[in-house]
């Protein structure tokens, strides 16, 4: 996936650019607020999932290995054999 947190915010505002177009109709306003709810739902689990992934390196940093055992899912994946 080539999209990063921060491309989030350009597609926010591209958003809002077009939520604010002049001349919409009723109809196209409405589309575009759906548009608009849809986008901010899968940001908001976007925002979530980097907040997690942040608290887990935190917890790693202030804690060392000592979670690891019990949380395999912050260690990194294995490589895949033969490369």
């Amino acid at each position: 996936m080539k999209n990063r947190i921060t491309d989030l915010n350009d597609h926010l505002f591209a958003q809002i650019e077009r939520l604010s177009a002049e001349g919409l109709s009723k109809e196209q306003l409405e589309a575009e607020v759906q548009r608009t709810d849809a986008m901010v739902k899968v940001a908001d689990m976007i925002v979530d999932n980097a907040r997690l992934g942040i608290q887990a390196a935190t917890l790693v940093a202030n804690h060392g290995d000592r979670f690891r055992k019990d949380l395999p899912m912050l260690s990194a994946p294995k490589e895949i054999e033969g490369k």
